[in-house]
């Protein structure tokens, strides 16, 4: 894979997962961070006149993000973008999950056609999360279709499906659909370990309990009540969480240093052997690109 090591110019698109919800900023109230947001952070103090842009707006659709997002992106001229988009379509009632590769091909193929590299995302194994609403096989062929996608057109894929990692309870948020905060560092990890960045995790990301059956939860109930209900009440309502909301890093602009993170600071000396390449290798890279795995 002929990934750049340093792009100066990274352009995020996407929803929710890009957004960086469940991972709030701890230093802007109200603000979400996310795994864009941290792997721009340490591009900026790698790369030489790096800056940054975040297209990303939560409860967006597949069409909406190729309409709103792809021809900002495009102005911009990237040299990295990563696309992420298709989950909020596949946990709809009668979404086709053919269908919608169709638009993610035609916006990859505009992408490339621009000379970016462009990571791509599998959808993560959901079913054991959101079993009771039978997504594993849609997302399984999306997924499917994904890979084909990036094959053709040379994008770089990224298999969240195959991660183990992501089967444990505290890499997600208590709504079963977002990552946690620890959730966006392990992604952002293996985005950077991709890009052969190097990449020191917080203890937490992956030295937490090893339970690699798929978590269960105890109060269905009150998730239900607290976020499941919601969600339905917005669809019957024709509303989407990203109504009226705007893009929360619009242009490119620089990166500013900020280490928000208590383990990100000169007195912690991680233990030997912590990189993104030993402590997040079990989620496979897939490229159709010759040269790294």
């Amino acid at each position: 894979m002929e990934t750049e090591l340093c792009p100066q110019r990274f352009v995020a698109l996407g929803d929710s997962f890009t957004e960086g919800i469940g991972d709030p900023h701890p230093l802007r109230q109200g603000s979400f961070r996310g795994w864009a947001d941290r792997v721009a952070e340490v591009l900026a103090q790698a790369c030489h006149d790096f800056t940054y842009a975040n297209l990303a707006v939560r409860g967006k659709l597949l069409r909406e993000i190729v309409s709103e997002q792809l021809g900002p992106a495009l102005t911009m001229k990237p040299d990295l973008v990563s696309f992420c988009a298709g989950g909020n379509d596949i946990i709809r009632p009668g979404s086709d999950p053919d269908a919608l590769a169709v638009g993610v091909n035609d916006a990859i193929s505009a992408l490339r056609s621009s000379g970016a590299t462009v990571l791509m995302f599998t959808g993560p194994d959901i079913g054991a999360r959101l079993s009771p609403w039978g997504l594993r096989g849609k997302v399984a062929i999306y997924n499917e279709n994904l890979r084909t996608v990036a094959e053709n057109h040379g994008a770089v894929l990224i298999d969240l499906w195959a991660s183990h990692e992501l089967s444990r309870a505290h890499m997600w948020s208590p709504d079963r659909l977002h990552l946690s905060s620890t959730g966006h560092e392990f992604i952002a990890a293996i985005v950077l370990n991709v890009m052969r960045i190097e990449y020191i995790s917080a203890p937490y990301a992956s030295n937490t309990i090893i339970d690699l059956a798929p978590p269960r939860f105890a109060n269905d109930a009150k998730w239900a009540r607290q976020h499941l209900l919601p969600w339905v009440l917005r669809r019957l309502q024709g509303k989407s969480s990203g109504a009226g909301r705007e893009a929360k890093r619009p242009a490119l602009a620089a990166v500013a240093r900020e280490d928000p993170d208590p383990y990100s600071t000169p007195e912690y000396n991680p233990p030997p052997g912590r990189g993104a390449v030993d402590t997040f290798c079990d989620a496979p890279v897939v490229t159709s690109e010759s040269g790294h795995p």
